[in-house]
């Protein structure tokens, strides 16, 4: 018996085996058991016998359309996440948020695990924070992951929209219901060729700052957010190297998802954040390749200056110029009339 065997055996016991319980035959799973008893053991039993056999559990197709393969893949991802659980599971909500924060870009392989379970769907699981990682700059108040960036999404050099999956943790327990219901009736329509209808759930979830986006054949509910980015201020478009600061955004984001460090909003509602990317400080980035001025005003670390300093020593990027226009005062004249 391998590792997780004898834990889901000495945790569990008498549990792992199935119970048919009472009630609502709605909130009961394929095995017989609600959430809210030992709905959670179910998970835990057929960990331990795909650990043993390499065999997802019969019956899961009826609630997922993934193949054999993607669906020994997410137990393959879900064994591990056990193992290294500390503590492992005890409740559904603890086993709900397992298999949130495990296949949290899989957003119809998370739904369809809960509902096979009789797990909390995540609107319901709310989330513990987390403790303050000691790595996170002062100021910080916590951080997510973004989906992959579309170029048509950065509106100039220090400024874009991204989109955050809905299965995300920091998310699944924020989505209105109205949102989850339009995306669910969405899919139906769909399902059934009422394109029509489709469209119409669409707007209702974009209008509500959602949108269903396709990544790699699944589509996937998340929230739009926008991203100013902190510390810095990229010349704007219509200024000289305006579109050439927006291009070097582009060239660093386009298609990655991104590590969003989040300090709060900003006058306009956008998210005021610090963004890292395949392990690159974007901020740092920019500064360095002459993309964007330190925007001391609003953040003093001195890095930010030293960077800056650089690259007005080495005149790359918008230094090439001997006097460029900073663009607080470019915005200043802008609302005062000058051109």
């Amino acid at each position: 018996m391998g590792l997780l065997g004898k834990l889901v055996k000495f945790l569990l016991g008498p549990c792992l085996k199935p119970t048919t319980t009472g009630g609502d035959s709605e909130s009961l799973g394929p095995y017989g058991v609600s959430a809210v008893t030992v709905g959670d053991s179910a998970l835990a039993l057929d960990l331990f016998n795909f650990e043993i056999t390499s065999q997802v559990p019969e019956g899961l197709s009826q609630h997922v359309v993934s193949s054999k393969k993607a669906q020994a893949n997410w137990y393959r991802k879900l064994v591990e996440a056990w193992r290294e659980a500390q503590p492992p599971p005890r409740t559904a909500e603890e086993e709900a948020r397992l298999v949130i924060q495990t296949l949290n870009r899989q957003q119809k392989a998370v739904e369809g695990l809960l509902a096979f379970y009789g797990l909390p769907l995540p609107h319901a699981v709310v989330e513990v924070p987390a403790k303050l990682p000691t790595s996170w700059p002062q100021g910080v108040q916590f951080e997510f992951q973004t989906l992959p960036v579309d170029a048509r999404a950065v509106a100039d050099g220090d400024g874009l929209a991204v989109y955050v999956s809905t299965a995300d943790p920091t998310e699944s327990s924020r989505v209105p219901n109205e949102v989850q219901m339009a995306a669910v009736q969405r899919a139906k329509a769909r399902a059934k060729k009422n394109y029509t209808k489709a469209d119409e759930l669409h707007k209702k979830i974009t209008d509500a700052g959602y949108r269903v986006l396709n990544i790699q054949n699944e589509e996937i509910l998340a929230r739009k957010c926008r991203i100013r980015l902190r510390g810095i201020d990229a010349p704007e478009n219509e200024m000289p190297y305006g579109q050439e600061a927006k291009q070097e955004l582009v060239r660093l984001l386009e298609g990655k998802c991104l590590r969003v460090l989040v300090y709060g909003e900003d006058q306009f509602e956008r998210t005021v954040a610090d963004l890292h990317c395949n392990g690159i400080f974007v901020q740092e980035e920019l500064l360095k390749k002459g993309a964007a001025w330190h925007y001391a005003a609003y953040d003093q670390r001195p890095e930010f200056a030293r960077w800056e300093k650089e690259a007005r020593r080495r005149r790359v990027g918008l230094w090439a110029s001997s006097n460029p226009e900073k663009p607080w005062e470019w915005r200043k004249h802008r609302r005062g009339g000058r051109s």
